[in-house]
Parts: structure tokens; sequence; C-alpha cells
């Protein structure tokens, strides 16, 4: 078998056999295959797709170029969440320790933030003395005693993806939805869940910008999930502002923490509550949608939720007492305040400059090796919908330098569109399968 041949075949349209992808991905995780030649196939596999029965395959081949976590002596159905990526969204923070707290196993690996899209693990790393760094036997008795585990990926998770993500971002093939549903899948296929509920952001600070291609995505990967035995469902939210009102790592932890204390509601606590109540529903513990939802904000006005996350911290050396004392958070020293110029509704936000906008103060990376300020980021005060008045505040920035926060302040303005009349909201749910 030649890899030069197989290019060409995917470059001039046609199918490849599962012995074709299998030789290339194990090409790729043993670095027998250049780079250019990666990236020729990627590139060909862009241009021309992939359909359903190649794209599963390229998914298990990736799944089983490296380890795979086996969790099946945890007693009780194992239920997993995956998010596309937004801005704002916090929702594992606070999902993963309600649904652990009616008794659902949440082993969830999540990864660090590229881009304005922020990571789990980045947020969890800005708690003092958090370990996300975890081996498969202490996941194992940590869900044990206390169903929740919150960690990193391991080294020898999916390799092959590893290196074809990275091509990818450097070589326009990023937006391919068959390479996007395979790279999600395979870790998720990976990492040992016997269920998982995927968020797939759709609008203008998310991958998918249209309803119809978030809903190709989505459909790929609950074939996909399904195909191999796991239960899948797909939730398509909006992301056509930040999902929360903070963005940035620590910022959104204390956001996440406000919200299990029933302190904040609104979109952020609507999406968390519909996945969690998913992945409750998926295990058997409600019959309902409805009734998931209203189970698990029971469980944040009992303060079952927020007693989960802090046995969380604890397990997992974090400081517990952050939950009472945000000022053992870091925060970026430098403010700046962004104000209405002028009055009328918040009709329009663009998504991705204000994700953008976050990448200025060093709450994100436009590199893989790039540290992050956990401190900085900014403090929407206003959504869509609202009423401005002229000198009202609609922002605010923290970041290391007041450089840093005046440039994130110009991304913020153009970002934001105040008109005469109100517009209709979009939908915050747009589709589920």
């Amino acid at each position: 078998m030649n890899i030069v041949d197989i290019i060409i075949k995917k470059r001039d349209g046609n199918r490849l056999s599962n012995e074709e992808i299998s030789y290339f991905v194990k090409g790729v995780t043993d670095g027998s295959l250049p780079d250019y030649q990666i990236a020729a196939f990627l590139m060909a596999a862009f241009l021309k797709k992939m359909d359903a029965e190649e794209t599963a395959c390229l998914t298990m081949e990736m799944a089983q170029s490296g380890g795979m976590f086996d969790f099946s002596q945890v007693e009780g159905f194992k239920a997993d969440k995956h998010s596309t990526g937004g801005v704002a969204d916090t929702t594992t923070l606070i999902l993963a320790p309600l649904v652990a707290s009616v008794g659902v196993p949440v082993i969830k690996m999540s990864g660090r933030g590229l881009g304005f899209s922020g990571g789990t693990i980045d947020k969890l790393e800005s708690i003092p003395g958090f370990r996300v760094n975890v081996n498969e036997e202490e996941a194992i008795a940590f869900a044990e005693e206390s169903n929740i585990v919150l960690m990193s990926q391991t080294d020898d998770l999916t390799p092959a993806d590893k290196k074809l993500y990275a091509l990818r971002d450097v070589t326009g093939t990023v937006d391919s939805i068959p390479l996007i549903a395979a790279s999600i899948m395979s870790k998720k296929i990976a990492a040992g869940a016997d269920g998982i509920v995927l968020d797939v952001k759709c609008g203008s600070g998310a991958f998918m910008q249209e309803l119809e291609s978030a809903e190709t995505l989505a459909s790929i990967m609950v074939e996909m999930g399904r195909h191999v035995g796991r239960k899948v469902t797909a939730v398509i939210s909006g992301m056509d502002q930040p999902l929360g009102m903070n963005i940035g790592n620590s910022l959104e932890v204390i956001e996440a923490i406000e919200v299990l204390k029933g302190n904040v509601g609104g979109d952020l606590l609507e999406v968390s509550l519909t996945l969690g109540a998913y992945m409750i529903l998926m295990a058997g513990r409600v019959n309902s949608l409805e009734q998931g939802k209203y189970l698990l904000q029971h469980h944040i006005k009992n303060g079952m939720g927020l007693d989960k996350f802090r046995e969380l911290l604890v397990q997992q050396g974090g400081n517990p007492v952050i939950i009472d004392d945000y000022s053992l958070l870091p925060l970026a020293p430098c403010k700046v305040t962004v104000f209405a110029q002028k009055e009328g509704y918040l009709n329009h936000m663009n998504t991705a400059l204000i994700g953008r906008a976050s990448l200025e103060t060093g709450a994100g990376r436009a590199y893989k090796e790039q540290p992050l300020d956990f401190g900085a980021g900014i403090v929407m005060k206003k959504r869509l919908g609202d009423t401005v008045k002229e000198g009202d505040p609609l922002a605010e920035i923290f970041a290391a330098s007041d450089e840093k926060c005046e440039n994130a302040a110009k991304y913020l303005q153009q970002a934001i569109t105040i008109g005469i009349q109100r517009q209709p909201l979009p939908p915050l749910i747009l589709k589920t399968i």
C-alpha cells in the first residue's frame, strides 16, 4: 500500500477503503509518514470530503491509536459531555458536579483552550493547587469515591488526533465536518464513557455559524457514537452572544460557583441544565428532560451541587476556600470599562470579536504553547435585547497592562451594535438530535 496512491485517490473524490484509512492513521501515529504527506491527505479530505463510513472508520482508527480507558469497574452509567467551543461557555464546571450529585458518575477528560474557545483545564488550573493530571487508576478511585473526575487528556490518548489536530490548525483544514467529527468522537470513545451529550455551538462565536452545518456535524457525531455502542445526544445551542457574563479563566470559575450557589440564572444556567438533564436522562435517572432539569435545579437549591464541587476541589488538591473567598483567585491588576456611545437597544454581538478581545487581555491562546494570564478577561454588563443609555457600562476588561486593556476595548466596541428598535432575540436551544 502506498500513501501517494491514497492521497491521489481521495484527491480525485473516490471513497477510501477501511484498510487505506487504517494505513494512513498508523503512519501518522508511528511517525513513518512525513508532515507534508499528512497535510496533503488532510487537504484532499477537506476538499473532496469523506462519507459517513469513511468518517466512522477514521474515528475508530484514531480512537485506537493509543490507550483506551476502561471504567467498567465504576458502578453505574458513566456520562460525558463535550462542547464544540464558545465564549464564556462554563457549563462543565456547573453540570459536572450537579450530575454527579444525583448519583451519575462523570469522568470527563477536557482539553486546553485554543483561540478564544476557553478550555476547561485552563479554568481548573486557575484554582490554586488544583491538579488536572490524573492517571487511570486515580480516576477510577476518584469516581468510585465521589462520582466526579475532571482531568486533562493523557499523553497516550488518541496520539493520531494530536498530530492531525496540530497540522489541521496550520494548513487551513480545520473547518472540515468529517475531520472535526472524527477528532471529537475519537477522544470521547477512547475516554470510556457509556453516554455522551454533545453541545454543538452555532452562531457568530462558533465554528459552525449556520444551523445547517451545525446539524450536519451533530448528526454525524450522533451516528458515529451509536455505531460503536455509545448513547449520544447532540444539543445545538446558540453562540450569538457570550453564554455567560464572565470571560476568562478565574472569572468563569467565579461565575460557575455563583450559578451553583443559586445566585446566577440566564442562558448559562439554562444550557447547563439542558445538557445535564440529557446526561441523567440517558443514564435512566429520570424519565423526561423536564424531570431532569427540575432535579438539577433542586440540587442547586439544596446545595448538593455546590457540595459536590467542593468535594471535587478537595479530591484534586484545589483550595475549597475559594468558594467563599474569590480574592484567593487570580485577578489581573489593570481595569478598563467600555461604555455605550449612544442609547438604544443592544441588538447584535459579534461573539468572535468579543472572543478576540479576550485574547488581547491574555485570557486565551493564539498558539498552543502560549502561557495564559489566569486573572485576565472580560465581565460583560449587558446582554442582547437590553436597553442601553449613553454612558452605560457595557463591559469591564481586566489585563496585566493598560495597553492590553485598551487593545481589547477596541475589539469590544466593534463587536457591539446598538440600534433604535429592539430586535427579536435569537433562540438559545436551536435543535436536539
